[in-house]
């Protein structure tokens, strides 16, 4: 009876070491994955605007290339945190977008940081940043301002579809000889 009681008690004090062993090697496994996934993984959403300090020198770039392709400038304000701006971008570059975009416009992404970078750059374009982003503004090819939404018309992106963005690029290319304003790929 003893020897059973004994052998009774090794198993039991066997399965007892084990087990804890077995659960720390699951552990430090599962720990090593997590690791090793996290290394590869991207942020939900892309960073669509740039560092604040570039809008500068992005919009002058923005503006020789506008000038030399007689195209318009399409300036985007808004930030990497704001799930409309992403939106936006999505709309911007779906099919039924994208080759309007190209053609007549070049798109500048102007990053207003939590909405304390680029103000004075907002304001210039009679761009009101507190009524919400994204908000735009169509500039020429020698840099007149035809346009700026005033009251965050597409603040609520998400809401809208992708169609009211087709309208806005439409609306706002510029009218090329012999096109009319009503054909979209002229």
């Amino acid at each position: 009876m003893r020897i059973v009681q004994r052998i009774g008690f090794v198993a039991d004090w066997e399965q007892r070491v084990r087990f804890p062993l077995a659960k720390k090697l699951k552990l430090i496994v599962v720990a090593a994955l997590l690791a090793l996934g996290s290394a590869s993984v991207r942020p939900a959403t892309p960073d669509i605007y740039p560092d604040p300090a570039h809008a500068r020198a992005d919009l002058a770039a923005a503006l020789k290339t506008a000038a030399a392709t007689h195209k318009h400038i399409l300036l985007d304000f808004g930030g990497n945190w704001c799930g409309d701006c992403q939106v936006l971008d999505i709309y911007f570059h779906n099919p039924a977008n994208r080759p309007i975009l190209d053609a007549n416009f070049v798109l500048v992404h102007i990053n207003i940081g939590l909405k304390d970078a680029n103000l004075a750059l907002a304001k210039r374009y009679g761009v009101p940043i507190d009524k919400g982003v994204p908000a735009l503004a169509v500039l020429s090819d020698n840099g007149t301002l035809l346009y700026s939404q005033k009251t965050g018309q597409f603040a609520p992106m998400r809401n809208m579809q992708s169609s009211s963005v087709t309208n806005f690029l439409v609306q706002w290319k510029p009218v090329k000889r012999g096109c009319s304003i009503m054909v979209v790929n002229c």
